[in-house]
């Protein structure tokens, strides 16, 4: 985003846990209906402008979702 002019400040995520579609299971190599965890990615520029999103599936057994949360005082 730098390289167009556009600072990112943040990002948000909403995680859903979910059974996986057969599309989703062929292409990650699991059985339907396996859980996945799907993550809506919205990244924000520096004035609150949503600037580009991602779909992100993850199989539920093959990772653990870890979220650092950093407390400004």
């Amino acid at each position: 985003m730098a390289a167009i002019g556009v600072t990112v400040s943040h990002a948000v995520e909403q995680p859903d846990p979910r059974q996986a579609t057969a599309e989703e299971a062929s292409l990650l190599g699991i059985q339907k209906a396996a859980l996945v965890t799907h993550i809506r990615r919205t990244y924000y520029s520096d004035h609150g402008r949503p600037v580009e999103t991602a779909d992100i599936v993850v199989p539920a057994a093959h990772c653990e979702i870890v979220y650092e949360i950093p407390i400004n005082h």
